[in-house]
């Protein structure tokens, strides 16, 4: 075995029991996002190919900007949001507990426990079905790291399901134009497979001797030989209490501070650098549903705000947010948390930059 494949060999074979539980996975997986995406977004394209838009800004409105910031402004955006993802939020976490129990440590380790491209780009393919925005794929993710996938093939995952997201490009195609969602796509993939792949350079599993990943797998066996039952309520408890109340605090700050985060742009301001870079970041911390980017954007340029704060809001404001990196900061290294924050905002710019000359 090389070292570079940093997991350890594994037989190829699964035994019945294995095979059925991941058949269960696949069949649930299936059927819950029939139910929260596919159905309700194949009726959405429709709506928004005859119509040119997919609804009002989450953020303001119709209005040109947000509501000062209170209380009532928290609770107003946080009830919109929860209202738009519950059914996919408490999906995400029903699939990353169920990633835990039902699909075999074997298996896992040996397709996406490595730290090689092909690992990653796996991750990210397996993100394109799901069509998640970044917070309900974060439990995913978390439950992914969990089974000791590999940084680079779990982080594909979370910011593929948000950022080449199928649906998303359509809407987007009907509502914006196709600019947009080339641009979208061409920094989409950049992010969930060029920042994914390279993140594991900043990962502590990266360096660990293939003797210690066998122990690990070898006590990943030991707790799945529990009772199917007691092992998913610990691992769902677990994942509701580390994930849940951070989620519903930053949701609530976000939503208060949103007039702060996404100020009225004057004429001397719309397509300015420091536009473009004060929009990157505010993209990167918001939360927003998927796909509330479009009419967010398409709401922003008709009260005068510019392709680049635009194009920077473009990628930014679905691939992460603080309330995502708050749910999964527990189980990656902090060097690989800061350069995705780095580097969703530096690709943001950059989107910003080349949005100016193309849309």
């Amino acid at each position: 075995m090389t070292s570079s494949s940093n997991t350890p060999r594994f037989s190829r074979g699964f035994d019945k029991k294995a095979a059925a539980l991941a058949i269960l996975f696949a069949a649930i997986a299936i059927a819950g996002l029939t139910y929260v995406k596919w159905v309700p977004y194949y009726h959405k394209a429709f709506h928004a190919a005859a119509n040119h838009s997919i609804g009002s800004s989450i953020v303001s409105g119709k209005n040109p900007v947000a509501p000062d910031p209170s209380w009532q402004a928290a609770w107003d955006y946080a009830m919109a949001y929860y209202k738009s993802v519950w059914k996919a939020a408490v999906f995400g976490i029903l699939l990353g507990s169920l990633v835990q129990v039902l699909l075999p440590a074997q298996w896992l380790l040996r397709v996406l426990g490595k730290t090689t491209l092909g690992s990653t780009l796996i991750g990210g393919l397996a993100s394109i079905p799901g069509m998640m925005c970044s917070c309900c794929a974060a439990p995913v993710a978390v439950g992914l790291r969990k089974k000791q996938v590999s940084v680079g093939a779990s982080l594909a995952f979370w910011l593929g399901n948000p950022t080449i997201n199928p649906a998303t490009l359509i809407f987007m195609t009907f509502v914006l134009s196709w600019r947009f969602t080339v641009l979208r796509l061409v920094f989409g993939l950049i992010l969930t497979f060029g920042v994914s792949y390279l993140a594991n350079r900043f990962a502590d599993d990266a360096k660990v001797p293939a003797p210690e990943l066998e122990a690990k797998q070898a006590r990943m066996e030991r707790q799945e030989s529990g009772s199917f039952a007691a092992r998913w309520l610990r691992s769902i408890g677990l994942m509701i209490l580390n994930i849940v109340p951070a989620y519903i605090i930053a949701v609530l700050l976000l939503g208060a501070a949103r007039a702060w985060l996404f100020p009225s742009v004057g004429e001397g301001m719309a397509n300015s650098l420091l536009a473009v870079v004060g929009f990157a970041v505010a993209g990167t911390l918001f939360v927003i549903p998927t796909a509330a980017e479009i009419p967010m954007i398409q709401t922003l340029m008709s009260f005068g705000l510019g392709a680049g704060p635009a194009g920077a809001l473009l990628l930014t404001l679905p691939s992460v947010s603080l309330p995502s990196f708050l749910m999964i900061a527990r189980h990656y290294p902090r060097k690989v948390i800061w350069f995705v924050l780095a580097s969703v905002i530096a690709l943001g710019i950059l989107c910003g930059l080349v949005g100016m000359a193309v849309l």
